[in-house]
This record gives C-alpha cells, structure tokens and sequence, in this order.
C-alpha cells in the first residue's frame, strides 16, 4: 500500500492545538503518530478512540504507547493502543472479503462473508461499504464484470464466458452488460463490431488532438505529436468498431473540445461515454470535483474517497482516463510536488496546469 510517510503524518500533528483537533474528530489518520492520556482516568488512548472525550486540560500528548505507560497511564480497553488498532483489524477483514470475492471460483454471497469475517450481515455490510465505498453487492458485481472481459477475450463462447465470471445465467448479466462493458458482450468480444464512433482530428496548441464519440457521448480525448498515432490507438481499442470521419457538426464539437485544451479552467459541459470498472468511475468523479488552477496528490484523492491506504489503485485508476482535460487527471500530482506520470507528457501536463493557474 502506498502510504504518507511518518515524518510528513507527524507534521499534521506537530502541535498541542493540532493534537487536540485530531482527537476531536477521532481521526484514524493521527493513530500511531502520538497518543493522549487522561488525568482523571490514568487511561490513555489513540486520537481515534471512541471513548466520551475528556476535558482538554485533563488530557495530556505523548510521542509512543511506551512512554504513557512509563507516566503511568495504563492502556485503554476500547481502542487498545498498545496492539493492533480496531481500524486496523477492520481494514484487514475487509482486505480478506476482497481477496475471497477476487479469489472465488463462484462469487460468495453477503452471508458468507459476513459469517467469515465474524461479524453480523448488516455490520459487515456497514463496515465494507464504509471502508471500499460500494457495497458488497456492487464490489461482486464490478469483479464479475473484470471477469467478463477477461473471459470475453479467450473463450469462443460469450455463454462460457458469462457462467465463468460467476453469473447464475444469461439473462442476469445481459440485464447489466451495457452497464458493464459499455456495449453487449457479444461486442465486445468482437472488438466494437457494429458499433460506430465517430471522431475527427484536429491540432492545438499542445500537438494533435483526437476526439471520438458514440452515441452515448464524448468517449476518448487523446493528445499527442503525431495524429496518425492518435487514431491507431483509436483503432486499437476498437479494432472492429466502424469508425466514421467527423461531418462538419462534429468539426465543431472538435473545436469545442480543443477550446478546453487552450482554457482547461472552463470544463466542459458535454455527455461523457465513461467505461470503467466502478472504483475507476469513482476516482474519475473525485477528478473532475478538484477545482482548476489547483493540484491534490493520489493519497489526497484516497483520502477524500475513505481509502487512505489506496493511493497505488487511485494512481492506476487515473493512468486509465482516455479523456484528457475533461477527466482533469492533471491536476494530480506526485506527493513530492513532482509532474510525472501524465500519460500525454509531462510537458503538456504543466502547460495545462500553468494556464489554469493564469485563469484563477
């Protein structure tokens, strides 16, 4: 897991005012990084602890676990700060549920993995959707879908790939298909056979542009130095879609398009056609929330989706976003300050961000 180092945590919580914040809000992220202990108990705790608060100037700070107990406070009973924190313990349950569901040959159900964690259904349910921020259902269902694609990919049968990925019959999954793959399975298996895109290719002030859409909307934006290299990574993702030359209508959708590459602080107010897995849809939502002329790192993105330790999957969820500018993956940065990992350059990616910067 991609975690904030220590030395940078500490810094959040380098004061009394700070510490005393952190417990207020019982914020998980201060746990290890100092305890509090309470004069009138002889109790001391982690910042996260879900104990009655006491009053500030009863409490007192301390750097470790071991230099409480050498003041003489004892360890609190409900968040036990000298072992494994109960955030801790839930987030390792959780990581069990994922890995049975990814792991499964037949996808388990809510009650079995309730039953395995130890824990009630509605508990269970609670925590997980807390902790990964979908359901139970809706993480089985996304894991069917991945499974769909892969199988899609290697079996000649769209029937044998739908009951390996997990699915009770044919009818469940093509009840969600499009929601899925984006197109029927029989399609996507097929390369986009069938379907039209339409695009056109134009340049900009950053290079070459591609824009292509269906008839759902906007579904990739691709920046680069050579436009013949645009469209063979066009034809690469749907080697069989019928892909028909922008009319003089969708000129001008190009045109408005590259009209947010020279004003990225704009947005752009046009259906997307986005194709992802849910967490991607997520993180993608979480992008276009982050407000121009401003940047967040990966683990900010994380953190403001309640997944603190997912920064690697947000970094990959971003690196898979065809819609450059309108998915404003930009403006996400490395927790260092540095610009790399910008998969049309990193010189357009600071272009784009010094232009956001002169519009605020």
């Amino acid at each position: 897991m991609d975690t904030e180092p220590k030395p940078r945590a500490a810094a959040r919580f380098a004061s009394d005012s700070q510490r005393w914040a952190a417990i207020t809000r019982r914020e998980p992220g201060a746990d290890g990084i100092f305890y509090y202990a309470v004069r009138t108990t002889g109790v001391f705790c982690r910042p996260s602890c879900g104990a009655r608060h006491a009053l500030r100037k009863n409490v007192r700070f301390f750097d470790s676990a071991a230099a409480a107990e050498r003041a003489g406070f004892r360890a609190c009973k409900r968040c036990h700060p000298g072992g494994v924190s109960l955030a801790q313990q839930h987030a390792a349950m959780v990581a069990r549920a994922c890995h049975l569901i990814d792991r499964a040959e037949s996808m388990p159900d809510l009650a079995a993995l309730a039953r395995d964690a130890g824990m009630s259904r509605f508990h269970f349910h609670r925590l997980f959707t807390r902790l990964i921020g979908m359901t139970p259902k809706a993480y089985v269902a996304a894991q069917r879908a991945r499974r769909v694609r892969e199988q899609l990919l290697r079996k000649g049968s769209v029937t044998g790939a739908i009951y390996d990925a997990g699915f009770g019959s044919n009818g469940r999954f093509y009840a969600g298909s499009d929601a899925a793959l984006g197109m029927t399975p029989s399609t996507y298996r097929a390369g986009g056979d069938g379907v039209s895109i339409r695009f056109a290719i134009g340049e900009c002030s950053l290079g070459s542009i591609l824009v292509a859409a269906t008839d759902k909307g906007i579904c990739a934006i691709l920046l680069g130095d050579d436009a013949a290299a645009l469209l063979r990574d066009l034809e690469d993702r749907f080697p069989k879609a019928q892909l028909i030359g922008g009319d003089q209508g969708f000129e001008r959708l190009l045109a408005q398009v590259a009209g947010l590459v020279e004003a990225p602080g704009r947005g752009l107010d046009l259906p997307l056609d986005l194709r992802g897995t849910a967490f991607q849809h997520r993180v993608w939502q979480a992008l276009r929330k982050i407000r121009p002329g401003t940047t967040v790192s990966y683990s900010d993105i994380a953190r403001r989706l309640g997944l603190p330790g997912s920064a690697r999957a947000v970094a990959r969820a971003v690196a898979a976003n065809t819609l450059a500018v309108a998915i404003p993956c930009h403006r996400v940065i490395r927790r260092d300050g540095s610009l790399s990992g910008y998969r049309w350059g990193v010189t357009r990616k600071r272009a784009l961000l010094e232009r956001e910067a002169r519009m605020r």
